[in-house]
């Protein structure tokens, strides 16, 4: 067995090179427009107007950068996007897998109303107005806790996280109901070690969220500057830049500083201020997912 698995054949062969092939053509389609957008933002504004810029910037510059760093409220901003994407994240999942814990026991009488109303939820909203209301009567416009308190549960992660609960093999609540254990002792021993693969896949969901999150702040806290998020700081820069491009002087209104801009340039350069700090986060639970392959492959 042992000697003949050393030998391959010639379909193992090609199924091996269709496969890298597939594999290295799905990597350059996914890369590409994220290497094209840092080439943008990387290239003189003017020339970028011109097009014809793909991998490399044909006129590099760091002043789409500039221009976006040098505004003050960028780096309190980003403290505030900081704040509600990691405190968003932990209350998000320690309520919704409380909820959805609770929902997964067969004994729990009410178990199925609750989940056709969180399923209810998931289609139907009071809409904007109502909800500006509701916030406006709960004290929480113009506070930072309106980013945190609306979005502490999601009916899809509580769903998501209740499937994966389901899978567990249920001898291990009651082997521990017999030890004595409590409720809480169960959820937070046994059952969230073992979810921490959805645990991480719902963090990472709710983390990107409230990290590119911009409109409930100019609907609850536009006028509360200390309060204000890096996207919302974004899109007041590509709003100047965008109302400065439609006055007849376009070379004059569009520098700021002596750097010249366009909202093309600015917009690349805005994607990659938002999307880098979440490609660093992403190493540190995909570890998650893989250990989520080695618990699914011992189950019951």
């Amino acid at each position: 067995m042992q000697t003949s698995a050393k030998y391959r054949t010639t379909e193992d062969l090609i199924i091996d090179i269709v496969v890298y092939t597939v594999m290295i053509i799905v990597m350059i389609a996914t890369l590409y427009p994220f290497w094209n957008i840092l080439a943008i933002s990387l290239n003189d504004a003017l020339d970028s107007i011109r097009g014809g810029i793909y991998l490399w910037p044909r006129k590099f510059t760091l002043n789409n950068y500039r221009v976006i760093l040098s505004n003050p409220d960028i780096y309190h901003a980003t403290l505030i996007s900081v704040l509600r994407a990691v405190i968003g994240s932990i209350t998000n999942v320690l309520s919704c897998l409380m909820v959805a814990y609770g929902i997964s026991r067969k004994d729990y009488i009410f178990r199925k109303f609750i989940s056709r109303v969180i399923v209810f939820t998931m289609y139907f909203s009071g809409g904007l107005i109502p909800t500006y209301l509701l916030m406006k009567n709960l004290h929480l416009v113009g506070t930072f806790w309106v980013y945190i308190l609306p979005g502490m549960v999601s009916a899809f992660n509580i769903i998501v996280i209740r499937s994966y609960i389901d899978g567990l093999p249920q001898s291990l609540i009651e082997s521990a109901k017999i030890d004595g254990a409590s409720e809480y002792r169960i959820l937070f021993q046994i059952i969230m070690p073992l979810c921490l693969p959805v645990l991480a896949t719902v963090t990472l969901w709710v983390a990107v969220g409230q990290w590119n999150a911009w409109f409930d702040t100019f609907l609850y806290n536009s006028g509360k500057p200390e309060l204000s998020t890096l996207q919302f700081e974004l899109q007041k820069i590509l709003q100047s830049v965008q109302s400065a491009s439609t006055n007849p002087d376009f070379s004059a209104s569009l520098t700021s500083s002596g750097r010249t801009v366009t909202p093309t340039a600015i917009r690349a350069t805005m994607t990659i201020v938002a999307t880098v700090p979440i490609l660093f986060v992403y190493p540190f639970l995909q570890r998650y997912f893989i250990h989520g392959l080695t618990i699914g492959s011992i189950k019951e």
